[in-house]
């Protein structure tokens, strides 16, 4: 489930937005314990995190070649691959980081309408 998401321009360090974003995920989800990241977060992000946040930054390894190595890792990249899914988040066609940030709600908004309409199985 997206809980926030933040466009940035491409000379904006991923760690400064990720403190970013984090900050403001955290003031509005006050529950929010684990968060998972991809390996480029290391470093002084999962400090930031414990301290400032009291947030767990799980850093998920996608190496592995089967996914029962490291599930996690490929619920991340999953993700990635919902994204791709939507045609204009394939390429960099917007023009305003607000219609950039708009197309990724809608894939998500997407997603999981797809997931609460499906049928479930009867439990007979």
């Amino acid at each position: 489930m997206l809980l926030a998401v933040m466009v940035t321009a491409a000379d904006v360090g991923d760690h400064a937005a990720a403190q970013v974003l984090l900050t403001q995920v955290t003031a509005a989800h006050h529950l929010l314990a684990l968060v998972w990241a991809d390996g480029g977060y290391t470093d002084s992000l999962v400090e930031y995190c414990l301290t400032a946040l009291a947030l767990v930054l799980a850093i998920t390894a996608t190496t592995c070649a089967a996914s029962a190595c490291c599930p996690s890792g490929w619920i991340v990249e999953r993700f990635f691959a919902h994204l791709m899914r939507s045609r204009r988040l394939a390429r960099d066609f917007e023009r305003s980081i607000a219609s950039a940030e708009a197309m990724v709600y809608w894939s998500m908004t997407m997603l999981m309408t797809r997931r609460v309409a499906r049928p479930r199985p009867s439990r007979a």
